[in-house]
């Protein structure tokens, strides 16, 4: 074999990953059984937790039956990266090329801060006393690559150089975080990355495509893609300029998801893709001090979306404006205006574009097509002329449902917090404005009441629709089930029971009795 056809081995990298740093987020207590949910599924819990039998991917529910005394949490990203923003000033003293892979992970290259500080063992000790002074438990790790650093931080191992592939041998193909390629490859046989390693590099091609590459790589200790950085050309930056200054963050992430699209039509004109965007964010100066720049390196792979990139623009907006915000009470600023004045979006590390496979008949063109549209009618009509439907939390399918702008962030992760009582999967296909009156009867045509302590008068057999006079025959029911909102407030408290009942006409229904009357909340196809 050639010098030219040996794969190249990866930079030195070294990983600061903090464990459970959701849960750590939020100010949960280290001792206590604690968990961070998104839509009733565990994301991340404590070691306390973990020790009952939790763990991430579970349904709430399941989770509550192993810990019964599991205080949950919900998740809150921007508080993740204010709390994060510590560690990263930490790095920040190595290199500022640090590149953070999420809230609680981040990695930077070796290689230099290596040569300048005297040597790895100098500055991963000098990066783990000053993480630990923070009083913020984390793992070091060093390997060839980030994708292996930061499997090392778990262990807080140092890998040495040139035997990456024989560390991430026996770790199970699951930390891909590839769900759609880790199912098959586990029922054929390929359960560790030594196994997928070892597999021809031809065949996981032709069976996974691109993801099966840049897993194959990874599993063999390489970087995902070929390590063939562009030289750099023209300026692929894009830029907002505030003027006056922007103070409120929305009208900052506003302009971030318009850079981000901007930013992907230059790099896509241009025939090329980053491994990673950086985030310049320039605030306006105080008198007689110069501006301050918070700048941060996001890893993207051409895989995070407009939304993604403006995500991330809050998420260092917001741990960036925490700590200006400190060192103006502590008197290091005093008198600095913190608005905003420009905000950058920079292309890093530029690789060829691999491109993807055009579907049939020019079909991947179509979503390409409906987004100009929507953005037209939005100019013309205003951001409310073209909505999409998002979940968040609530009880009802009515408030399980909301309707965001085209292009709009979806609705904070804090409303997905957990609901006691809501309603649990599928959703209804029909959920009216309104709820609709009904009216429900016994065999003998009698309607059937619910007293306050949740007693039936009789089964239910016959639904009618007043709007309809149409009557259909129940041939199945279960409930009820009470739900009581607003309990505090009694002007304003809603108790009602709940019910589910299949018609002879094949349909099913969600009904509810409130104050005496039947009420149709959702209808099931």
């Amino acid at each position: 074999m050639s010098a030219a056809a040996v794969p190249a081995v990866p930079d030195r990298a070294l990983a600061v990953w903090c464990p459970d740093w959701p849960v750590v987020a939020v100010g949960a207590d280290p001792d206590t059984a604690a968990a961070v949910v998104v839509k009733n599924v565990i994301v991340a819990c404590s070691f306390a937790a973990r020790a009952d039998g939790v763990r991430r991917g579970q349904r709430t529910r399941d989770a509550q039956r192993l810990a019964p005394g599991l205080v949950l949490y919900a998740r809150d990203e921007a508080a993740e990266a204010r709390a994060f923003e510590p560690v990263l000033a930490v790095l920040a003293e190595y290199t500022p090329r640090f590149e953070v892979v999420r809230p609680g992970l981040a990695a930077l290259p070796l290689d230099a801060p290596a040569r300048y500080f005297g040597g790895e063992d100098l500055v991963v000790r000098g990066i783990r006393d000053r993480i630990g002074e923070l009083g913020v438990g984390a793992g070091v790790g060093v390997a060839d690559g980030v994708f292996a650093a930061a499997l090392a931080a778990r262990s807080d191992t140092r890998v040495v150089p040139g035997r990456t592939a024989e560390f991430l041998a026996p770790f199970p193909t699951s930390v891909l975080e590839l769900p759609e390629l880790v199912e098959p490859l586990g029922r054929l046989g390929v359960p560790t990355l030594g196994r997928l390693a070892g597999l021809p590099a031809d065949a996981v091609a032709g069976r996974f495509g691109a993801d099966g590459v840049a897993a194959h790589r990874l599993a063999r200790g390489l970087d995902a893609r070929p390590p063939a950085p562009l030289r750099q050309g023209p300026d692929l930056s894009v830029e907002a300029v505030f003027d006056p200054p922007a103070d409120g963050s929305e009208r900052i992430v506003f302009a971030a998801k318009a850079l981000a699209d901007e930013l992907h039509t230059v790099l896509a004109q241009a025939g090329v893709a980053g491994v990673r965007v950086a985030v310049e964010i320039h605030g306006a100066a105080g008198a007689g001090a110069e501006p301050e720049v918070s700048y941060r390196l996001w890893r993207h792979e051409g895989l995070l979306s407009s939304t993604a990139v403006a995500e991330r623009v809050r998420w260092q907006l917001s741990g960036w404006q925490t700590t200006l915000q400190g060192k103006q009470e502590s008197g290091l600023e005093a008198g600095a205006d913190h608005g905003i004045t420009r905000l950058r979006l920079i292309p890093d590390h530029l690789i060829p574009a691999r491109g993807v496979q055009p579907g049939l008949w020019g079909a991947d063109e179509a979503p390409d097509r409906i987004a100009r549209a929507a953005e037209r009618l939005q100019a013309m009509y205003g951001p409310d002329a073209v909505t999409l439907p998002a979940g968040r939390g609530g009880r009802t399918p009515l408030d399980q449902g909301v309707r965001t702008p085209y292009g709009d962030l979806p609705p904070d992760p804090a409303e997905a917090a957990p609901w006691p009582a809501a309603l649990p999967a599928p959703a209804p296909a029909d959920v009216p404005r309104s709820p609709r009156p009904a009216e429900v009867a016994d065999r003998d045509g009698v309607p059937v009441t619910v007293s306050g302590r949740l007693r039936v008068s009789a089964p239910p057999a016959e639904l009618v629709l007043p709007g309809t006079r149409e009557r259909l025959r129940i041939l199945a029911w279960a409930g009820p089930w009470p739900l009581t909102e607003r309990w505090w407030e009694p002007a304003a408290a809603v108790r009602q029971a709940r019910f589910q009942v299949v018609t002879d006409d094949g349909r099913a229904w969600l009904l509810a009795v409130r104050d005496g009357a039947w009420l149709v909340e959702a209808v099931y196809d």
